[in-house]
């Protein structure tokens, strides 16, 4: 084993979309655990939307990454020393860690993977927090009822593409918005969605109309701008909105004007927020439900894996302008 560990620090803020040079590539010694604690080597780490918002100072739901220190994010590693009972070397973890190669933490925060296991990657995109958004959003905000329409934006992407499945399995009539033909391709033939609009080709309200003929019950809301613009134009009486991202806006630096919200109150729309810390017992929950349709392969995903650390920079670049294709991760180890 080497003696060495590699991080991603963060060297400045950036100003609009994040790039390598906001970052520095540090090298140390790989720590000992003390005690309650275990070292890991990072096999993969996620790459997720929020974390744009963890590069900004400005207040939000969780507290900024600070220059200087290691990015943060969700990470699967192996257990290399433990100084705690419940875990020992060779175990496989998945817990919030961060952009390095080897990590000490408190073992109260990780989770063992145990029984047999999906691919080890799928545990930081279908079968981790964006699958588990997906579940919670659907379970507990969007509620789905046979016979309904739901729409869902990003729906090519790792929580758009576990919701629209989830609809379809509650017998709906379901939706997508994706950036191009071959996203769209995958979100109807791959995924299963009954059709999916194109946000690329322009005409929204008209792509969406015709796609929806019912209108909409269900809106799950991961993109924002222009797509949630022509979304809630489509909404009825007594529809309920996920808001659970809206990436298409995490690069401005001055807030967009809001929407006129007026149909809110004649509709009788619902629009709650959604941010999946807050429901922690989902976790198992979802890996319980979903463990089997991954592994038996009735319920899809696609990924796109980045290999090496030092490219986990370009990696949310890629997630936060749409040029990834699935759950973004990055393979460490």
């Amino acid at each position: 084993m080497t003696d060495q560990r590699q991080s991603l620090l963060l060297k400045e803020r950036p100003t609009g979309m994040p790039s390598a040079k906001n970052f520095t590539l540090a090298t140390d010694a790989i720590p000992a655990p003390g005690a309650g604690e275990v070292l890991t080597r990072t096999l993969y780490l996620s790459i997720d939307p929020y974390m744009r918002g963890r590069l900004s100072d400005r207040k939000s739901y969780a507290p900024s990454v600070q220059i200087g220190e290691v990015m943060t994010g969700e990470t699967v590693g192996e257990v290399l020393a433990s100084n705690d009972p419940g875990f020992v070397p060779g175990d496989i973890l998945v817990g919030p860690r961060g952009w390095s190669t080897h990590i000490v933490s408190k073992a109260e925060g990780l989770t063992k993977l145990t029984g047999t296991l999906a691919p080890l990657s799928t545990y930081l995109g279908v079968l981790g927090m964006p699958g588990v958004t997906a579940y919670y959003g659907m379970s507990d905000i969007g509620q789905p009822k046979a016979g309904e329409t739901v729409l869902i934006s990003a729906a090519s992407g790792a929580v758009g593409s576990v919701a629209g499945q989830l609809a379809k399995r509650a017998g709906c009539r379901v939706v997508g918005v994706a950036g191009g033909p071959d996203k769209c391709l995958y979100v109807q033939e791959q995924l299963g969605f009954d059709a999916c609009v194109d946000h690329h080709a322009g005409d929204l309200d008209a792509q969406i109309a015709d796609a929806c003929p019912k209108g909409v019950d269900v809106y799950f809301e991961n993109v924002g701008g222009a797509v949630q613009e022509a979304a809630f134009k489509a909404l009825n009486f007594f529809s309920r909105v996920i808001m659970c991202g809206m990436v298409a806006q995490y690069n401005d630096t001055e807030f967009r004007p809001g929407p006129n919200l007026g149909f809110v109150v004649a509709k009788r729309v619902k629009i709650q927020g959604l941010i999946v810390f807050d429901k922690p017992e989902r976790y198992g929950e979802w890996r319980a439900l979903a463990a089997p349709w991954i592994l038996d392969g009735s319920f899809r995903y696609r990924e796109t894996i980045v290999d090496g650390l030092e490219n986990a920079p370009e990696a949310l670049s890629l997630v936060l302008s749409g040029g990834n294709f699935g759950k973004m991760v990055v393979k460490v180890a």
